[in-house]
């Protein structure tokens, strides 16, 4: 919030307009007393002497006006209200600027229709030249009319607090939480330190939280405002003042090494600067940064930027997120759903109930985002409201605040999301890689593909020690999942997520096999149009996968088989099996794959997986595979 208040005091002496001096002379006294005291900062000192100084001379007009200037700007609104009032009482020429305060009290009180009157006033009659002090005043007035007309129509909203194993009797704030909502990470601040905290699912109920790790959280420095990937695995979070440091505050990264987090990665310029660079938010994917940053080069004050992680590990260059989400005042705590499309942040710029509010915004097809859309009342209210989180499936925000009946100063609170502020509908597959014959778990590259958009939405090695991986899958598409590992033949499967109801977990175990002569594999991701033999683009990230399979294994050579299920004659299906698996051939030589190492075949109608008697068997029946022919 912009400070007026020494350009109000310094404009009302100058002018005149309200008498500065009082008659009763123990008043002036006190009066004169709270002028030096405000001259060396001592605001406590000024509200205590100006207490006394109307206390003794009830229709001291100025010195209440300072009262309630000072009282603004210590946020006691609620008094600042009463003196505002007191001194427009007492009548004269008031100058406009006291109902610039007065609007601006009840507006952080909850007043709204007081504070419209009132900031309609010093519109209308104010005279100054003062271009941002207006602009900030019809703001307010936008911001009263929003307010009005939003508490006429409040949303649904029970917060919960998450009770006594999350929350202590220290501040606790600032959550995240993994998309399979097993493991809740916030700050805690411990008498002024503030470090990291983290809780575990165990049968259902969340254990108590421990610290995170030593590598991370440091007795000299404070860490927070943290973002955890989906899977847990990778923590981004802000540190300041460390001496590895760019600017006061900076960006780092850790991730998990076992039963341990790695020491700290400072990202380093361009994503840090000398300026302050925090609250970062991890995209799905692990490859799209948001962040806030007062930089130049900004729309506001403090703005939310991004930045994108490139092939060779290097962040790009950050770029402002622009007029559609930044104003010219503050943006900060950015939160992107695992849907990769929307957006939740705080911002006192766009319309609200006061101070700062959360917004959503959605990332349309062409990635322009949608216009901020407030989340209503009374999530929002004239309180600042900042640091939402949505869990994945959509259904729950998670966020910290003071409300009253807290263990702490600060709580963790949980609530259900109405309709009109939830993501896109996202599920998540989450399993271990294993070797089938020995059960060991397999460091094992996992890939998920949407195959609409041809991006990856995950891309990831399992955990080395459990062989566990997690990854999100927005509702809406098709995907592809690969799993691979040296040595072995890689896993196939397929999602098909376009239909409603289909967004519960896939929960599964791959059990990897070592590459042996006579080994059989389906891929599940090679497509052709129906009686077509042409592959479908949506096939080549699945023949780059066996591209690569053969790459690191010089000496392997394969059969690639078609089949078909016993729809129409065994002679057309004969044909369209070969046609098929040529098709595959052919892709794999333009590849670079060497002639002698392939051969294909088509067997048609005569080697069915399952019975031809659903159209889903008959599905599985249609199918693309190769066969390891010699190592």
């Amino acid at each position: 919030m912009k400070n007026t208040l020494v350009l109000l005091l310094l404009c009302v002496i100058i002018n005149g307009v309200y008498a500065q001096s009082s008659t009763v002379k123990k008043a002036q006294v006190h009066f004169d007393q709270a002028q030096l005291q405000l001259k060396s900062d001592h605001y406590d000192l000024a509200i205590a002497s100006l207490n006394e100084a109307v206390k003794q001379d009830p229709n001291f007009q100025f010195a209440y006006i300072q009262l309630a200037d000072l009282q603004r700007r210590t946020k006691a609104f609620e008094l600042a209200k009463s003196n505002y009032a007191k001194a427009i009482a007492l009548g004269g020429t008031i100058d406009p600027r006291s109902y610039y305060g007065f609007a601006e009290s009840e507006i952080y009180t909850g007043d709204y229709v007081n504070a419209r009157k009132h900031i309609s006033l010093f519109i209308s009659e104010y005279k100054g030249k003062d271009a941002d002090f207006l602009n900030r005043a019809k703001k307010y007035l936008r911001d009263c009319e929003f307010s009005i007309e939003a508490i006429k129509s409040p949303v649904k909203y029970e917060p919960q607090n998450m009770g006594p194993k999350i929350n202590s009797n220290y501040r606790d704030y600032f959550p995240s939480i993994t998309a399979d909502q097993e493991q809740l990470i916030f700050s805690r601040n411990l008498d002024g330190n503030e470090d990291f905290f983290i809780s575990k699912k165990d049968k259902g109920e969340w254990t108590i939280p421990v610290p995170l790790s030593a590598k991370i959280n440091t007795s000299n420095y404070n860490e927070g405002a943290q973002s955890l990937s989906p899977d847990g695995k990778y923590l981004f979070f802000t540190g300041c003042n460390r001496p590895d440091g760019l600017g006061r505050c900076d960006i780092y990264v850790s991730h998990q090494d076992g039963k341990d987090w790695s020491e700290p990665f400072n990202l380093g310029a361009p994503v840090n600067s000398i300026y302050w660079d925090s609250q970062p938010a991890i995209s799905p994917d692990g490859t799209t940064l948001y962040f806030v940053s007062n930089r130049p080069g900004g729309i506001g004050g403090y703005d939310l930027w991004k930045s994108h992680l490139k092939d060779d590990g290097y962040w790009t260059e950050p770029e402002n997120l622009g007029p559609e989400i930044n104003t010219a005042y503050d943006e900060n705590t950015p939160f992107i759903h695992p849907d990769g499309k929307t957006l939740y942040f705080s911002s006192d710029g766009w319309p609200g109930l006061g101070n700062k509010d959360i917004f959503m915004s959605r990332m349309d097809q062409h990635g322009k985002w949608t216009k901020p859309q407030n989340l209503g009342y009374p999530i929002n209210t004239f309180n600042e409201e900042t640091g939402l989180i949505v869990t994945t499936d959509g259904k729950k925000g998670i966020f910290s605040s003071n409300l009253n009946g807290g263990y702490g100063d600060m709580d963790i609170y949980e609530f259900n999301m109405p309709e009109t502020s939830r993501p896109q509908s996202v599920t998540y597959v989450k399993g271990i890689v294993k070797d089938k014959k020995t059960g060991a778990f397999l460091e094992a590259q996992v890939q998920v593909l949407d195959l609409k958009s041809g991006q990856n939405v995950f891309k990831d090695y399992t955990a080395r020690e459990n062989g566990e991986f997690l990854a999100v899958m927005p509702v809406g598409s098709d995907y592809a999942f690969n799993a691979s590992a040296a040595g072995y033949a890689f896993y196939s499967e397929h999602y098909e997520l376009n239909q409603a109801g289909t967004a519960a977990p896939f929960q599964i175990e791959i059990a990897l096999e070592k590459l042996v002569l006579g080994q059989q594999v389906i891929m599940k991701n090679i497509f052709f149009n129906t009686n077509e033999y042409t592959l479908l683009p949506s096939s080549l990230s699945e023949i780059e996968t066996l591209t690569n399979l053969l790459n690191s294994n010089k000496n392997i050579h394969i059969e690639i088989q078609g089949h078909t299920d016993n729809t129409g004659s065994n002679t057309t299906n004969q044909k369209l099996s070969i046609d098929r698996a040529k098709a595959v051939y052919d892709r794999l030589i333009s590849n670079g794959i060497a002639t002698e190492r392939l051969s294909y075949k088509g067997y048609g109608q005569t080697q069915p997986v399952t019975a031809n008697d659903t159209e889903e068997h008959r599905k599985l029946n249609r199918r693309t595979s190769f066969l390891v022919t010699s190592l």
